[in-house]
């Protein structure tokens, strides 16, 4: 269903109708920008005097209780569509926090696409936001995790990588890096040497590391990736590996994360909606067409089937076949590359 025209009073009195029509009220949430769906979220409230994020988490705890409130809309799809009206950095912040409440373990995935696909300055407004939203500040969520995992240490080098703000990128400190990794790892044919990589990682902007990665591929005809594949792997060159591909070419990971998830081969079941509502309006359409350069597969006939009919496939269905809106550029956090391929 498109929306004609963006009266915002009028989806707000529709929507306000359609709290027991789930196709309809994804529809009405799903159809207009990010920007649009903040301001339904305002004006909605300053209408009916309730915030309706609120209410839609209301309706998912009445769900999970039982209660007839909330039995209309599956629990993924009330979250869902409570995410669409938070702001990017709002949103970040439930995502990061959730990554936390994996019961003995933490996904680090989505902790890693937020550090390494989002600039130094909305990183800033996540962890403001997280901390307003849980009374907790969420570098020291990090520091909490076991500091013998390869994640943890590879996180906490990118948390200093954002202190540092750099806004120019130098090809000479590119180069310079390129071949610091090359010594420690292709060169001695082992296991890299974590000590440079964390240094490297936690003194350079994101941009400059991309750039590291370019230039690492035309020096030596291979990308780091790659070089790390043939090294002898073990628990942080695979997790190197995650954040390089991630950083490199995020138009290529989430492609193959959602395939996983789909496919049901990643633990990480909630990785579509996080990748579409994460990636909406920035480069949604270029993660499709490489999911299905890759997969041979569309991205909604995928969703289609596997995920069982419900409100909750109607509602992954819908975003992903929403059109990206070309004046929410300035959502856009990173520009994806091909280093990798």
């Amino acid at each position: 269903m498109a929306l004609p025209s963006f009266n915002c009073e009028n989806i707000c009195k529709d929507i306000y109708d359609s709290w027991g029509k789930p196709n309809h009220l994804i529809q009405l949430l799903v159809s207009p920008s990010q920007l649009e769906c903040r301001k339904i979220r305002e004006t909605y409230l300053r209408i009916y005097g309730v915030d309706p994020v609120h209410l839609l988490l209301q309706r998912n705890k009445d769900s999970s209780q039982g209660n007839e409130a909330g039995s209309l809309f599956s629990e993924k799809t009330l979250v869902g569509l409570s995410m669409l009206m938070l702001s990017p950095h709002e949103r970040d912040a439930v995502v990061a926090r959730e990554a936390f409440e994996q019961g003995d373990s933490v996904n680090y995935k989505p902790l890693l696409e937020i550090f390494l696909c989002r600039k130094s300055s909305h990183v800033l407004l996540i962890q403001e936001a997280y901390y307003a939203r849980f009374k907790k500040q969420l570098e020291q969520d990090i520091i909490s995790i076991d500091p013998s995992h390869p994640y943890q240490r590879i996180l906490m080098a990118l948390c200093a990588s954002h202190k540092a703000l750099q806004t120019d990128v130098s090809q000479y400190i590119a180069n310079f890096d390129a071949r610091r990794l090359y010594k420690t790892g292709d060169e001695n044919r082992g296991s890299v040497d974590e000590a440079v990589v964390l240094e490297i990682l936690s003194k350079r902007s994101i941009p400059q590391l991309r750039l590291t990665f370019s230039s690492y591929k035309h020096i030596y005809g291979h990308s780091y990736v790659h070089s790390l594949k043939k090294e002898k792997s073990g628990e942080f060159e695979d997790a190197l590996r995650v954040a390089v591909k991630c950083m490199s070419n995020p138009t290529k990971y989430y492609a193959e994360i959602m395939y996983e998830c789909i496919k049901g081969t990643r633990i990480d079941k909630d990785a579509v909606i996080r990748v579409i509502l994460s990636r909406a309006e920035m480069d949604m359409d270029e993660i499709q067409r490489a999911f299905k350069k890759k997969y041979g597969l569309e991205l909604k006939n995928a969703i289609s089937e596997s995920e069982a009919p419900g409100d909750y496939r109607e509602l992954l269905i819908a975003l992903a076949t929403k059109t990206a809106t070309p004046s929410a550029s300035s959502l856009r956090y990173s520009e994806p590359s091909s280093l990798l391929d």
